[in-house]
């Protein structure tokens, strides 16, 4: 089953990808369009999960408002994350209703095409037991988180998707206990590597991995 791949320019306001989302899923649900990853790059805003803990944003209103974001309430699962230039966000819309595999299966199949392009720029990552995602330094009192996952599958579709951190701005990160958690960290790929990458080419390896990935 092919995947068609849409990178979307420039910056995206959180709400317009999110509406966006939605048209694909009912399209793709509908067979009208083939299955698609949308590939985007968010706004400064933070997102929390359906059941995520409001208490996990640390700043106020004001704050936010003053720095030009906001907090939105979600459909997808996990807690709170943030999303902003220089993150590459990728929203799978699959019909995995037809595939051969369950949602445990298709979150390991993400982490996996991140894990994979973490290692095209000389990266160790890996998983992190209980804790969705892709970390750094793990085993070690470092343990740093360089991708959020949370997703959503709606009527066998699948919606949101996965956030690499390339060359984010990871300050606002401050502002949240990230994916809930207090003791751990967040890393990006420029941090890894102590280079800048494009974000162009980033996203041009991970569509391969995912394409792979999601298909095999």
């Amino acid at each position: 089953m092919s995947i068609e791949i849409r990178r979307i320019q420039g910056l995206l306001p959180y709400r317009d990808g999110w509406d966006m989302q939605h048209r694909f899923l009912e399209q793709v649900d509908k067979g009208i369009v083939p299955e698609t990853i949308l590939l985007v790059e968010h706004s400064p805003v933070f997102t929390l999960g359906f059941h995520g803990n409001a208490s996990n944003m640390l700043a106020s209103e004001e704050l936010l408002q003053s720095r030009g974001a906001e907090i939105i309430r979600v459909e997808r699962g996990g807690d709170i994350t943030f999303h902003g230039p220089g993150q590459l966000v990728a929203y799978p819309i699959l019909r995995l209703r037809d595939r051969h595999y369950g949602v445990k299966s298709y979150v390991s199949r993400l982490e996996q095409s991140v894990i994979d392009t973490c290692a095209a720029f000389g990266i160790k990552s890996g998983r992190v037991e209980d804790a969705t995602g892709v970390w750094c330094g793990i085993d070690t009192d470092a343990e740093r988180k360089i991708c959020a996952i949370g997703v959503k599958v709606s009527h066998g579709v699948t919606m949101h998707g996965l956030a690499l951190n390339v060359n984010t701005d990871l300050d606002w990160f401050r502002l949240i206990n990230p994916c809930g958690f207090i003791t751990k960290g967040v890393t990006s790929i420029m941090d890894e590597t102590g280079n800048t990458p494009d974000l162009d080419h980033v996203a041009d390896i991970l569509s391969e991995r995912l394409t792979v990935n999601l298909t095999e």
